[in-house]
């Protein structure tokens, strides 16, 4: 089959389609041919030689994909030859088929083309297991995502606002704070232009937001646990303002917050 390989670290002139050996079909895994894969920040860190693949995994770009099931091991039961599905992958989606493990495959739904599904595990995923199932936003509770307009942070508002939150964001500019509106935002906030912090106490009555899920790290670090209720969650997911500070431990302590970090 052909794949995009890395021939060195640099930028797009060294990508170069390559004829490489077919997936081989493991215990537990299907084989999908692929029809598009994603692009993601790790995708270009990996072409500057800044991401290392994990064990196991094809070691070409691409750590999301969709496309159709062309073979499926004996022990695997819950998908068929013919499926269309989307899946997540710790690398190899820059080519014509992969070997993914059962457990990492989604279905496309209904009205969405192949295309736009390969554009939804890295998002999934990532929102659902930091927010919901390690942060537990529940229902009734106060959510904060920076960077609304983003893939993460489209599909945190929506998913949000389907179980019943009041979702806060930030963005840039009107344009992008609109398309966060239109998707469901509650309280959306130009950050270049407002104090994120001081909006969200206003529009809490000073209590804060329970949940955060923040991709700039070290710049926001200790205005989000301003921002946090007592009892609240911080949920880390990138580092795009840095990744080092001088750090307030006073309202982790205070507050009884939660910080935690998703690589």
């Amino acid at each position: 089959m052909k794949a995009i390989v890395i021939t060195k670290p640099g930028g797009p002139e060294v990508l170069e389609l390559q004829e490489v050996p077919d997936p081989e079909l493991k215990p537990g895994h299907v084989i999908i041919r692929i029809a598009a894969a994603g692009l993601n920040r790790a995708d270009l860190l990996q072409n500057r030689g800044m991401h290392a693949v994990p064990p196991g995994w094809p070691p070409y770009p691409g750590l999301e994909c969709s496309g159709t099931i062309e073979a499926v091991s004996d022990d695997v039961h819950d998908w068929k030859v013919g499926d269309q599905v989307c899946a997540l992958l710790g690398g190899g989606g820059y080519a014509e088929k992969v070997a993914v493990p059962a457990p990492h495959l989604l279905p496309v739904p209904k009205g969405v083309s192949l295309e736009d599904a390969a554009a939804i595990p890295e998002v999934a995923c990532t929102v659902w297991s930091t927010v919901f199932m390690t942060s537990h936003l529940s229902t009734g509770e106060r959510f904060l995502v920076h960077g609304g307009s983003s893939g993460i942070g489209t599909f945190a508002i929506q998913i949000a606002k389907y179980n019943g939150v009041k979702v806060f964001c930030t963005a840039g500019s009107a344009e992008k704070l609109q398309r966060c509106r239109d998707l469901g935002a509650d309280v959306t906030i130009n950050y270049k232009e407002e104090d994120f912090v001081k909006r969200v106490k206003e529009e809490t009555g000073g209590q804060g937001v329970n949940v955060i899920l923040d991709n700039m790290g070290a710049v926001y670090f200790n205005r989000n646990l301003d921002a946090l209720s007592v009892d609240g969650r911080l949920f880390i997911i990138g580092f795009q303002g840095g990744s080092t500070g001088e750090f307030k431990l006073a309202p982790i302590i205070g507050k009884r917050l939660t910080v935690q970090g998703l690589e």
